[in-house]
């Protein structure tokens, strides 16, 4: 089976670690989301971007992507993701937040890129979403899925940032979900479609709340913390989803 790993060629700079590992696993040959062919013959797409027009593509030819078009287009709209999270039972902080402080955010920001703390009401601005920020400041988890089952889970902090991206400096630690934490993310996957991803949540009066989706999710902070090796992991599995699918 041959497949096309496709980044942003500014992410394949970033992501040269991953690049290797998943070609060292699968198969595959980088393609830069800036030389797209949709007519070029493969088995399937890794979309490492975050854009779900290249996967919707693929998808119309009958190619398998990882993750699919209607992942990456939820996921990468923050707006959308909220209402679609509010409107299945799954609590977020709420939006379209008119007080101060509040958490301003672009609907299309990744690792924590264009997320703001105001301290003065503002009007509200085209494509950000202003939201309540949560109660414990610098501090959220990431939970890592794949194939339906969780694979591992990440505490992030920073003591000079109200956002703890690990890519921004956050320090890191492994953390052990309880049976209440567990269920929530279990609801939270049981209603999307995916093949790997982060989910990323904030804590709020001592308990975690959906924050956001991660669809091209890194995984810098495994590596760093455990022996694990979870892009190997997510190639075996792609491997047995081409295979049997």
């Amino acid at each position: 089976m041959n497949g096309l790993l496709i980044y942003s060629r500014e992410e394949a700079k970033r992501n040269a670690f991953s690049i290797k590992k998943y070609t060292e696993n699968l198969n595959v040959k980088l393609m830069l989301e800036e030389d797209a062919d949709f007519s070029i013959n493969t088995d399937f797409v890794i979309n490492r971007t975050n854009h779900f027009a290249i996967a919707k593509n693929f998808e119309e030819r009958g190619v398998r992507v990882f993750n699919p078009s209607s992942l990456t287009q939820l996921a990468n709209n923050k707006q959308a993701c909220y209402e679609f999270m509010d409107k299945n039972g799954i609590e977020i902080m709420p939006v379209h937040y008119d007080k101060v402080p509040a958490v301003k955010k672009a609907v299309n920001g990744k690792g924590g890129t264009d997320v703001f703390m105001i301290q003065k009401q503002e009007p509200f601005q085209d494509g950000f979403v202003y939201q309540k920020p949560a109660s414990d400041l610098g501090r959220d988890l990431r939970v890592w899925l794949i194939g339906g089952r969780i694979v591992c889970a990440g505490l992030r902090e920073s003591k000079t940032d109200f956002r703890a991206n690990f890519c921004l400096g956050g320090k890191a630690e492994l953390y052990k979900l309880n049976a209440e934490e567990e269920l929530l993310v279990y609801n939270i996957a049981s209603l999307v479609n995916y093949d790997y991803i982060g989910i990323d949540f904030v804590f709020n009066g001592g308990k975690i709340v959906f924050n956001e989706i991660e669809d091209s999710v890194g995984a810098r902070m495994i590596y760093s913390l455990t022996n694990m090796d979870i892009i190997k992991e997510y190639c075996d599995y792609i491997r047995n989803e081409v295979k049997y699918g």
